[in-house]
């Protein structure tokens, strides 16, 4: 409770009242009258008030000048709300409204305050308070002259000199003592010096900052209007917002002196018109109408660098050693907000496999609805495959590893082109091993992996499957997680030429998904089985195109080896044998063993030959062909 706007309001309320006495009392035939028929105005009557310091905020004054309000309509204001501080005042009200109503209506407040020489000056100063949504029609679908009129509660209290954190169901308000101080956060030296000039001009229009989710933008503001003594309105705008509160966003600001700060969801969101300076807060990847652009200040709050997450995890655990900050600052790519979310659950002494354990639970309720998680798995050694293709993925890895750094061990010229997104395209057959490759590039790189759920991301409403795959690459890139574009050709087909209204819409999407990849900052692997129905711009965007070929007999005998348990009673040289004669997928032989090894539990036995032959037969009768294996006595004899 501010007292000083509280005694301020006070004496406004009074005499307020006390002209309502003068200008009803000439409806009721005399001021004696009046005062007879409603006793409790003998109590409304001007007191000295003591006088209120110069430098203090007051809500009714800053209204007024704000919005160019003349003494009238602070009064018409004041009128419609005395019911709010004594509801005897509805029984005046409704002695003299024709409907009864215990408010004010507009007929009445015309009437009651019309001046003869200029009888339009009440209409119109009423018709500001409406415009600048300070006051509220309850019943809009009668005549003008019987609206009955009223202000919004939340800004009554604001005038009384309340400051409720929640001046609003739609709106928080944080004061200024209890925002951060601009010296304190953890900021590029570029983007503190923007910050510094913005407090020494004082203000602009508006300030557009735009940046992911979780990384300090409401931060960055807060304590922009801390640093010029205001506090904050904090507000998050939809394109159903209705008129009622986009009206009344700006009012609201300059009554709890407050910088408003609008979260823009939609970029067809209309913006609230305020008096003073705005600041917006945007997705990076939003484009916002030119309107919104014009003449303002355009900040960028990036992902932190390395060093600056050193600072925010020493922040985040203050009693960790620097060792453990830096490994945590190494081992993820993380917003600043999702460092300090994720340290609740550490100790000084986590490490980075603590820490994947701590995000897991940051990123699973925000990818649930698009992606599947997948269980990461352990490193390359888990793997068979011949030199040419784990050289190729050793060096995906090592792209993975350096890709903040990389940028800066090349020429501008190349460098200013690259950011730290990794795009990586898996071809080949199905059942080759490029899902399998994945989770074990996520497990080596000590990252959860997510697989995009197509059936949820694809929408046949225009536009909803550009919404859904800008959620779920914003998404991963702040918690910087590994996501995987399973059958990545559904959504990456090649353009065709216009000819319908499909044709346009799919081109739309194809566009889109080719911008948003580019400007990716996450890893991102696009697996497929077709890449001759990709787009050729797709593949000139990817950093790595890896090709899975259908393994040979020494591959195929390595994967049947990892694949079976330790305890199996198959011999070597009949294993060999199948591993030469059936030209199997690695996915294939899973299944093969999977199958072998149920049969062998039905018999409560070791897993032999026989179980295995068995299962290798049913493979091929699912595809449709003829096993090649021959009969158990003869495969022993293959060279």
């Amino acid at each position: 409770m501010n007292s000083q706007a509280a005694r301020h309001f006070r004496a406004s309320v009074l005499a307020t009242a006390t002209e309502l006495i003068d200008h009803a009392s000439l409806s009721a035939g005399s001021r004696e009258t009046l005062l007879n028929d409603f006793e409790f105005l003998h109590s409304y009557i001007p007191i000295d008030q003591a006088p209120v310091a110069q430098d203090t905020h007051l809500p009714l004054v800053s209204l007024r000048r704000a919005y160019g309000l003349d003494q009238q309509a602070i009064t018409l204001l004041l009128v419609t709300g005395l019911i709010e501080e004594d509801v005897r005042f509805g029984q005046l009200f409704a002695a003299f409204n024709t409907s009864g109503a215990q408010r004010p209506t507009l007929g009445l407040l015309t009437a009651w305050w019309r001046d003869d020489e200029d009888c339009d000056s009440v209409r119109q100063s009423l018709r500001q308070l409406l415009d600048l949504g300070l006051l509220q029609a309850a019943n809009q679908d009668a005549p003008r002259l019987e609206w009955t009129v009223q202000p919004p509660s939340y800004l009554w209290d604001c005038l009384r000199g309340e400051m409720p954190s929640k001046p609003s169901p739609w709106a928080s308000f944080l004061p200024p003592e209890s925002l951060p101080e601009l010296d304190s956060l953890v900021l590029p030296e570029t983007l503190r010096a923007r910050f510094q000039c913005l407090v020494q001009k004082g203000s602009s229009p508006t300030i557009v900052v735009k940046g992911p989710r979780h990384n300090g933008r409401h931060t960055l503001l807060r304590a922009l209007a801390r640093r010029l003594g205001m506090g904050t309105l904090e507000v998050s705008l939809r394109q159903n917002i209705t008129d009622d509160r986009l009206r009344l966003i700006g009012p609201l600001s300059v009554a709890l002196n407050a910088l408003p700060i609008v979260a823009l969801e939609e970029s067809a969101a209309p913006l609230p018109v305020c008096a003073g300076a705005l600041a917006v807060v945007t997705d990076q990847h939003m484009e916002l109408r030119a309107e919104i652009l014009d003449g303002a200040v355009a900040i960028s709050a990036e992902l932190p660098s390395l060093p600056d997450r050193y600072l925010l995890w020493r922040a985040a655990l203050p009693g960790a050693e620097p060792s453990v900050s830096d490994a945590l600052a190494r081992s993820a790519r993380m917003t600043s907000g999702n460092i300090f979310r994720a340290a609740r659950s550490l100790t000084n002494k986590s490490g980075p496999a603590q820490l994947s354990e701590a995000t897991r639970s940051l990123h699973r309720p925000a990818l649930a609805s698009l992606a599947h998680w997948l269980e990461p798995l352990g490193s390359w050694e888990r793997l068979a495959a011949k030199p040419e293709l784990m050289s190729d993925l050793r060096r995906l890895e090592t792209r993975c590893r350096h890709r903040e750094t990389l940028r800066h061990s090349v020429g501008r010229a190349l460098g200013d082109q690259l950011n730290p997104g990794v795009r990586a395209l898996f071809t080949g057959p199905s059942g080759t091993g490029k899902t399998l490759c994945a989770r074990l590039l996520a497990g080596t790189l000590g990252k959860d992996i997510y697989r995009v759920d197509l059936s949820a991301v694809v929408s046949k409403f225009i536009g909803e499957t550009e919404k859904n795959l800008h959620q779920v690459l914003c998404t991963a890139e702040e918690h910087d997680v590994v996501l995987l574009l399973d059958e990545g050709d559904s959504l990456m087909a090649n353009r065709t030429a216009v000819q319908t209204s499909v044709d346009r819409y799919a081109n739309l999407e194809t566009n889109f998904l080719l911008q948003r990849i580019e400007s990716y900052e996450g890893i991102l692997i696009v697996t497929t089985n077709a890449p001759q129905t990709i787009d050729s711009a797709f593949q000139r965007r990817m950093d790595a195109s890896i090709e899975f070929r259908m393994p040979d007999a020494g591959e195929r005998f390595a994967i049947f080896q990892l694949h079976l348990p330790t305890e199996h009673r198959v011999d070597f040289s009949l294993l060999e044998g199948a591993a030469i004669r059936c030209q199997l997928t690695g996915g294939q032989i899973r299944n093969c063993v999977l199958h072998a090894a149920l049969l062998a539990l039905e018999q409560s036995s070791p897993l032999r030959f026989e179980h295995l032959e068995e299962a290798v037969k049913r493979e091929y009768r699912r595809a449709g062909s003829v096993c090649p294996m021959r009969k158990t006595t003869d495969i022993g004899k293959i060279a």
